[in-house]
Formats: C-alpha cells, sequence, structure tokens
C-alpha cells in the first residue's frame, strides 16, 4: 500500500489488482486481465473490459454498451430500452413487454 501527498492511496493486491483511492472519493481499479473499474464520488461505476464492452451503473440505470454499437438500458422502474447499430430501437416495459420496435 502506497500514500501520496496528495492524499491519493494506491493498493496493489496478491492477484496483481490496483486500486487507487484519490483524496476527492473518486476510485479507480485495474484487474490483471485488463478490466478497469471507476466508481465517481457519487457512486456512479464504469466498468471498460478489454474486448471493448462497456458497463454505466448509475441510480438511475444500468447501460451496457457492445463493441458491434449495441447500447442497452435498464431503468430503476424495469423499464429497457436497445438501440442497435441499425437504428432499430426496442422498448421493452417493466414487465418484459414489448412496447415499441422501430426497425
Amino acid at each position: 500500500e502506497r500514500h501520496y501527498p496528495d492524499g491519493t492511496k494506491e493498493i496493489v493486491f496478491p492477484d496483481q489488482t490496483v486500486k487507487c483511492l484519490y483524496s476527492d472519493g473518486f476510485k479507480k481499479t485495474f484487474f490483471p486481465h485488463g478490466t478497469v473499474v471507476k466508481v465517481e464520488k457519487n457512486g456512479d461505476k464504469i466498468v471498460v473490459f478489454t474486448n471493448g464492452q462497456k458497463e454505466v451503473h448509475t441510480a438511475q440505470f444500468k447501460r451496457w454498451e457492445y463493441s458491434d454499437g449495441t447500447v442497452k438500458t435498464v431503468y430503476c422502474n424495469g423499464r429497457q430500452e436497445t438501440k442497435y447499430p441499425n437504428g432499430r430501437v426496442k422498448i421493452k416495459d417493466e414487465e418484459g413487454n414489448i412496447i415499441l420496435d422501430k426497425k
């Protein structure tokens, strides 16, 4: 564990995972396989995978951004929205029923 003058802490775990804790509350974790997790002071989390996939987790929604351009968002009320690279948009209500499938 290293402590820097600016208040930053860097922790290296036995599996070589590195966690950086910044004085402003921001956290960043680097995993050995290349995945990076960033956590904002407000709790929002961004996970970036080595294959280009990205996940964003907030209090309002969870969003998956795939390397092919597809973006799927699940809102806290259960509503799901999927946007495809070809322009198609699919929206499902909280029970999983399709309410819009615009091609």
